[in-house]
């Protein structure tokens, strides 16, 4: 590893098929775009169309080439049009689910065209209108559709200003593009971009380097730009699924099976059809109703009487055990093999002073997000509409046109700005419910989920197992690592230590839960493992773990963020005793290096764990939107705290047993600590994802933290989640 980089484990495509398989999902590319540029003319009338026709990079199906977000597909596809009365609209297949990239996004494209943000609108998530995309996952947004829409507006920019040189016949480089009008500053003469596209039809391709605005010279781009639309997320206007609504529009509701794996026996419905209004639905193992309101829906499931008979299945009590045992299924390596190995391991162990060999571990959790899975589908002469908040429209797109024998042609998923996701989205569930249901109706149908459907039946955070066995000198230096991981995924396995030999590897288990993509998905857990082992390989040697981390650490950037959080944080300048601790932790993961302290009191009577502060330092290179950024920072952090405390799923036998908030433990406004976060701006490096990469420091942190202060080690996430006095 050099000085200023590290190496991603997997990349964008080899984590997708990891989170396809964990979910039980298989993804179906499909490169077709709907409309043709004819069609777009129709729509948006004339004006300058800025695509994109790349033949030399396509990938048509994972058998033939690896598909990802950096291969573009064979087709024409509109990504910017300046419609002649100057509003530009440009498309996206990326979805806003609260990570504010509507903004961010935005900020980029303003930059390169030079006009102001307000002019800007982006369609997002429509696969009706805007281009295939794999979707919103992995923090790919900002380094891959950053880049891409910056390029598609710096070629507008130019192919205005080209627009204008032949208007007037001067030479295009003596004009100047700003405020949204191209000027020639010898006569004064200009010209808005809306009367330069004035009975055009134009389609220019994209070249692979148009002319970009340097981030040091960023004017839009790199400011704290307030959010777009936010006023209306705070009065309310702004619909979200649920609150949406069609003419004659019916309400949905699914009867659910009574545990995992249960199959459908008999159904009596005779009750549920009595009542005016209600359309009982089955097909197969699915059982449905729609009513005119929610109300009437819950009454008539609850009248339905369905028999189930599911198999004897394990519970949390064996949890660990069972998922060291190796998969069953042949296919759930995920066609890859994630493990790495330097030098010799043998050799490192017999080179060590002391060895160390602990055994973490991570539970199940929730994605508990308080917009919960929905859908609104709606069928007219064969095709079909959907409004779902999803974070991969075009995967649920060819899900939907593979239930009901439909050409993805015939299908539109349409994916409102929505209210959280955390990785909890991928999948289509609702839309299908809903699709199911508005079929028979003959009308559209809406199916929202209760809380308790999303403890119980969406998927969950990968639990894992993790075996750490190392070998270090007495000066500190790390000479042996060997890291096993058992379900919880590679992503982030590989140590960014500086560790001479090694032996990393990860092992699929058989999950008795459906499992899936979270924020940060296996980073948390890997980082979780590696941190809390580095610190007790710290203490073992009796060094301060900060200065033993930069003591193996080469990659100059890790280094720069631990240091940053220490400065800010006050690291060494108290010392922990008895009822407070000081920890740290830190990584990288997807392009961003974060650090985080943590300060914890623990009651002396309750034994109760209080995280009183919490520094952050971030670096993903150079900064869009600051605000935006740290409020994606302290959210993670925040977020870390459930995990890291006490979120978990129980279950026993196929059913969850606290699949309610009363039951399932997230932060609380009286958990919250003081956050302070610090943004390291790399101008000199291109812009990474922020979305994930902060959460994996913060369960560590505290858990050294409570190691500091009391001299015990936890080593299962979540930490206390019955209270201290438990633990140890």
């Amino acid at each position: 590893m050099s000085g200023n980089t590290h190496t991603l484990d997997l990349d964008v495509a080899q984590a997708l098929a990891l989170e396809n398989a964990q979910q039980g999902s298989t993804l179906k590319l499909d490169y077709r775009f709907e409309l043709q540029r004819r069609e777009f003319f129709k729509l948006l009338g004339g004006g300058l169309l800025v695509g994109v026709c790349v033949s030399s990079l396509a990938q048509e199906s994972g058998r033939k080439g690896r598909p990802s977000e950096e291969n573009l597909p064979t087709s024409l596809a509109a990504w910017l049009h300046v419609a002649e009365d100057g509003k530009i609209t440009v498309y996206t297949g990326k979805v806003e689910v609260g990570q504010n990239i509507r903004t961010s996004l935005s900020q980029q494209i303003a930059e390169e065209l030079r006009v102001p943000m307000q002019s800007i609108q982006l369609v997002m998530g429509d696969t009706a209108l805007c281009p295939f995309d794999m979707g919103t996952f992995g923090s790919r947004t900002t380094p891959v559709m950053g880049p891409r829409l910056r390029n598609v507006a710096a070629t507008a920019r130019e192919q205005l200003i080209t627009l204008a040189a032949r208007r007037w016949q001067v030479s295009r480089d003596a004009l100047v593009a700003a405020d949204g009008k191209v000027t020639d500053p010898r006569s004064r003469k200009s010209i808005s971009y809306g009367e330069l596209s004035r009975g055009q039809e134009l389609v220019t391709v994209i070249p692979d380097d148009p002319p970009l605005e340097l981030p040091k010279d960023w004017r839009i781009a790199g400011t704290a730009a307030p959010k777009v639309d936010g006023r209306a997320f705070v009065t309310g206007e702004h619909k979200y699924t649920p609150d949406m609504k069609r003419p004659g529009m019916l309400v949905g509701k699914v009867v659910r099976p009574s545990a995992f794996k249960a199959s459908l026996v008999s159904v009596d419905s005779a009750e549920a059809e009595k009542m005016p209004g209600v359309t009982v639905v089955r097909d197969g193992n699915f059982v449905g109703v729609v009513a005119p309101d929610e109300p009437g829906a819950m009454r008539a499931v609850k009248a339905i009487r369905a028999e189930w008979k599911a198999p004897q299945q394990s519970s949390d009590a064996t949890l660990f055990s069972d998922l060291r045992k190796p998969t069953s299924e042949p296919g759930e390596t995920y066609g890859m093999n994630p493990s790495h190995v330097a030098g010799s391991v043998e050799q490192g162990f017999a080179s060590a002073d002391k060895t160390l060999s602990q055994t973490y571990t991570v539970a199940y959790i929730a994605h508990a997000p308080l917009e919960p899975r929905a859908a609104l589908a709606e069928w007219n002469n064969g095709k079909l509409t959907v409004w779902t908040g999803t974070q991969r429209p075009f995967a649920v797109r060819d899900d939907l046109a593979e239930t009901f024998h439909v050409s993805p042609d015939n299908v539109r998923v349409i994916v409102p700005d929505t209210g959280s996701a955390y990785g909890g989205k991928h999948v289509g569930d609702a839309a299908v419910e809903a699709a199911r249901l508005a079929k028979a109706a003959g009308k559209p149908v809406r199916v929202v989920w209760t809380r308790e459907e999303e403890f119980t039946w969406a998927y969950f955070r990968p639990a894992g197992v993790i075996d750490v066995k190392s070998g270090v000198r007495k000066d500190g230096t790390v000479v042996a690592w060997r890291f096993d991981n058992y379900n919880s995924g590679p992503s982030a396995i590989r140590t960014p230590y500086n560790i001479a030999n090694q032996k990393i590897e990860f092992h699929a288990s058989d999950s008795p839960l459906r499992q899936g993509s979270y924020r940060g998905l296996a980073a948390t857990a890997n980082h979780f493992a590696r941190e809390t082992h580095m610190d007790e390989l710290a203490h073992a040697v009796g060094m301060d773990p900060l200065e033993f981390r930069l003591k193996n650490l080469q990659d100059s950037r890790l280094a720069a963020v631990f240091q940053a959080a220490a400065e800010k944080f006050g690291w060494g300048r108290e010392k922990s005793f008895p009822a407070r601790g000081f920890g740290i932790a830190g990584g990288v993961e997807k392009g961003g290096y974060i650090a985080t302290c943590a300060k914890v009191e623990i009651d002396p009577t309750s034994r109760d764990v209080a995280v009183r502060r919490i520094v952050a330092a971030f670096e993903c290179g150079a900064i869009v939107n600051p605000d935006g950024l740290r409020n994606q920072v302290a959210g993670a952090a925040a977020q870390g705290l459930g995990g890291g405390l006490f979120e978990a799923i129980e279950f026993s036998n196929g059913k969850i047993t606290n699949a309610h908030f009363a039951d399932y433990r997230v932060p609380r406004f009286s958990d919250m600590p003081k956050i302070e976060v610090v943004l390291l701006d790399r101008k000199d490096l291109p812009p990474a994802g922020a979305g994930e990469t902060p959460i994996v420091g913060t369960a560590p942190a505290v858990g050294n933290a409570i190691f500091a202060a009391t001299r015990i080690r936890l080593r299962s996430m979540p930490l206390v989640p019955r209270g201290l006095q438990k633990a140890g």
